[in-house]
């Protein structure tokens, strides 16, 4: 029997894969975070599956769970918010599976800042201006991070700039990002992305811890600092060469 690793996408039930959905309609098994899962995400499973929120869990609980299914004959999805590429714990669940001969297999999900993306209708590469996108987070009562991947060491590419898991520290970040990027950079702020309560919020380094702390966000939160944010308002952006009117394009015979 096979341990499927399933991105649930941000939030939003319709945002699933097929194969997602698919995996969902067929599994007996399934874990989920109900920290971020909603009950329109978890009705696409069958009627008669075993549902297990792992909220208040442990890694060796949730693992234990896992290996009973696959003694048990049943097939497991564990359902990991956004996609499992990103901050999902796949390494240390997936080693502990193939220490107990476990096998496993991983769907992707929508990424929490690509439904950010979207919500502020907005692409975070544009050409001339930034090509680069840097996900990552800042270090709280978590896990460490790397002395490589410092902030302000990140901040010096000023690439459009994603962050997750920090909304509380969200004035701290804001003065130390405003060094490299300045205090009119552009901010935007994205909440539940993709569910009914989603939260926008726009500003500027200088000004968005204001509106962070007065909306009283405190989770389920991404940071997007950069200057492709509001590009639309500028006369003269630069044409991506692919669509550029003066490239020369040659047909196919």
């Amino acid at each position: 029997m096979t341990v499927h690793f399933v991105g649930s996408g941000p939030g939003a039930a319709d945002l699933l894969t097929l194969r997602a959905v698919n995996l969902l309609r067929e599994v007996p098994v399934v874990l989920y975070a109900g920290t971020y899962l909603d009950a329109e995400t978890l009705s696409h499973c069958r009627d008669d599956a075993e549902l297990i929120d792992t909220q208040h869990l442990d890694l060796d609980e949730i693992t234990a769970h896992l290996v009973d299914a696959h003694r048990r004959g049943l097939d497991a999805v564990r359902l990991c918010s956004g996609d499992p590429s990103l901050y999902s714990a796949l390494t240390e669940q997936t080693r502990r599976l193939d220490a107990a001969g476990v096998p496993w297999d991983v769907t992707p999900g929508v990424p929490a800042y690509a439904a950010a993306a979207a919500a502020l209708g907005t692409e975070l590469t544009v050409p001339e201006l930034v090509q680069t996108v840097v996900l990552t987070r800042t270090q709280a009562r978590s896990t460490a991070m790397p002395g490589t991947e410092a902030l302000a060491r990140v901040a010096g590419l000023r690439a459009s700039l994603v962050l997750h898991l920090a909304i509380t520290r969200v004035r701290v970040l804001a003065e130390e990002l405003t060094v490299e990027y300045g205090a009119d950079c552009p901010v935007a702020v994205v909440a539940f992305a993709s569910r009914p309560g989603q939260v926008v919020l726009r500003g500027t380094l200088a000004d968005i811890a204001d509106s962070v702390e007065a909306t009283g966000l405190k989770h389920t939160a991404v940071i997007v600092v950069g200057r492709a944010l509001g590009v639309r308002e500028q006369p003269d952006v630069a044409c991506s060469h692919l669509y550029d009117p003066a490239r020369e394009r040659h047909g196919l015979g």
